[in-house]
């Protein structure tokens, strides 16, 4: 079944809900409706964190491990 097909079907659904259980629905929708993630900006803190490694690794390279 394609994405648009499952969409009709459940707006179809939704369509025929009584209004009481529309009640009960809202809130399970809205929470799926979410992103499952959020990118925030690095903080001042962070950043200066991120810098010291920088500098670190263009003084030595040698001395990190790489991740593969």
């Amino acid at each position: 079944m394609t994405t648009a097909a499952l969409r009709k079907e459940i707006q179809g659904y939704i369509a025929k809900m009584p209004e009481h259980k529309l009640v009960v629905l809202k809130p399970l929708l809205s929470e799926f409706a979410k992103p499952s993630y959020t990118i925030e900006p690095a903080s001042a803190h962070e950043r200066k964190i991120a810098e010291k490694h920088f500098k670190e690794y263009e003084e030595n390279p040698a001395s990190f491990v790489a991740l593969d």
